[in-house]
């Protein structure tokens, strides 16, 4: 922050969001040029005839293998370290204030599922894909719900933000459970000693960060190596880093702000500049209306929304609680929460892979990405056009004191 409260452009809040536009555009670019083929390879081609792992559990050593298996852990880690956060010191620790967007979540990845195999049933090779859009891009949502300035309730935004982390928990599990092959015992039997050695240090005030990133690599290896997608590790390791010094510091909130701009501004960007682009060549309306297509893009734009305020109304009704925003505004939200960008394309890749199925899978995600966020503002901006805008104040002091202390609740006034 600047003396006078404005923040730094790259500490905005859309920022992250239009630098992962940014890098779409570029990959769109560069795939349909006369570059596209050979930046193709450099991605898939093996690096020295290198490989990670043993025997059958051997994994070529490219360029997508260090995004998709090593960068993407990172993000992991930092998604794992903020779903510790809030659940330790957040709204998460109170079962009745999570209650609300956690039903929104569960709703928001059910209904997408379902729609989704329902327009694949017909071909039982497409519904490995169920999941790619249960699926929300937390970053992409924030981003796009600031465009709309103070007017937007602090608490609608707080409601996205709880309900995109929830939905990345849903999205690990999901990963974790049916995105894992060829399971290797003994390395899943080293992965579970480290991860224990780890609960341990935590459990023995071990404070050193450095100490869980050694260990956590090690606990990575073992993940590649046992068919269990490596991204598990970094929401391991995220659960071991511990939440307290005896100093009253945070160590697992110094590792959240030491990684939130590399993840922001390096490992997601990359990650959407080698897997967003879509081929132009050959695709035609078949590929638009292709059922993985169809089942991604409709899942996002129609199953986020209605699965999202299904849930949340019963919870409502069964709590006796109400909700942060009227009907219009909670409608505006939900369709937001369908922005499935750089999750569902990751979802996509452990799905399909980068074969000729992908080119549907990233048809349906920015497609429906994108009608989700032009949708989901014009839904926002009309129920809350007569809303005064809020102070600075009201919205940045609880977000940045969240930031720092890891809380979201029962947050006094600076004291000047």
């Amino acid at each position: 922050m600047t003396s006078s409260g404005a923040r730094h452009w790259w500490q905005r809040d859309t920022t992250p969001g239009l630098v992962l536009i940014a890098a779409t555009i570029i990959s769109f670019v560069v795939l349909n040029s006369s570059a596209g083929e050979t930046f193709h390879a450099l991605l898939e081609n093996q690096i020295a005839n290198l490989s990670v792992g043993i025997g059958e559990a051997a994994h070529p050593l490219n360029a997508h293998l260090i995004i998709n298996d090593a960068l993407m852990v990172i993000f992991f880690l930092y998604v794992g370290l903020e779903l510790k956060r809030e659940t330790v010191e957040g709204p998460f620790k109170n079962p009745r204030e999570a209650a609300l967007p956690m039903a929104g979540a569960l709703g928001g990845m059910i209904a997408p599922a379902l729609i989704f195999v329902a327009l694949n049933f017909h071909e039982p090779a497409y519904l490995r894909g169920w999941a790619i859009p249960a699926a929300t891009d937390i970053a992409f949502a924030i981003g796009v719900l600031s465009l709309l300035g103070p007017r937007v309730p602090a608490g609608l935004r707080l409601f996205l933000l709880a309900l995109a982390i929830i939905d990345d928990l849903g999205a690990i599990l999901v990963i974790a459970l049916f995105y894992s092959t060829h399971l290797v015992g003994w390395a899943l039997g080293g992965a579970a000693v480290t991860f224990g050695i780890m609960l341990l240090m935590n459990r023995a005030g071990v404070k050193p960060l450095p100490i869980y990133w050694l260990f956590g690599l090690a606990l990575w290896g073992f993940m590649l190596l046992s068919g269990v997608h490596a991204t598990i590790a970094g929401v391991l390791t995220a659960m071991t880093v511990p939440m307290r010094d005896k100093a009253g510091g945070s160590p697992l909130i110094t590792a959240e702000h030491t990684l939130k701009p590399w993840v922001q501004f390096a490992i997601m960007p990359i990650f959407a500049l080698t897997n967003a682009g879509v081929v132009l060549h050959g695709a035609g309306v078949a590929t638009l209306l292709h059922p993985i297509a169809l089942g991604v893009g409709l899942g996002l734009v129609l199953g986020k929304p209605i699965g999202i305020t299904i849930a949340y109304q019963l919870t409502c009704k069964v709590l006796k609680q109400q909700p942060p925003g009227t009907i219009g505004q909670m409608l505006g939200i939900s369709i937001l929460a369908g922005i499935g960008f750089t999750m569902s394309l990751f979802i996509g890749t452990l799905a399909f892979g980068s074969g000729d199925l992908a080119t549907p899978v990233r048809f349906g995600v920015l497609g429906g990405s994108l009608i989700s966020a032009l949708l989901g503002l014009v839904v926002l901006w009309w129920c809350c056009r007569k809303l005064a805008p809020q102070t600075a104040s009201d919205l940045s002091r609880e977000e940045e004191l969240a930031e720092q202390r890891g809380v979201l609740e029962n947050i006094d006034p600076p004291k000047h």
